[in-house]
């Protein structure tokens, strides 16, 4: 359970981070991230101390953000790429 699930909450603040203030991609993008990685973070407490189940509805409602997040990042990279870094640009 903490490997598999939380990482994915770590995985977003810390690359959200990175990518919040070093402005490579649109301020919606990280943002994004740091909503769901303490949703998902709750979900996978709630879980471990059996709260509700690992393929439960509540589960699959906190992985959301997550996962709009990963494949929007995704996306934008694939298609948009880095913006120049405004160190770059001056």
């Amino acid at each position: 359970m903490l490997g598999q699930s939380l990482l994915h909450a770590v995985n977003a603040l810390l690359l959200g981070f990175l990518l919040y203030r070093s402005r490579l991609v649109p301020r919606v993008l990280p943002l994004l991230g740091f909503i769901g990685a303490p949703l998902l973070v709750a979900s996978c407490t709630a879980v471990l101390f059996d709260v509700w189940g690992r393929t439960s509805a509540q589960s699959g409602l906190a992985a959301l953000p997550i996962a709009l997040w990963e494949l929007s990042l995704g996306v934008w990279l694939i298609a948009k790429g880095f913006e120049p870094s405004p160190d770059d640009a001056g």
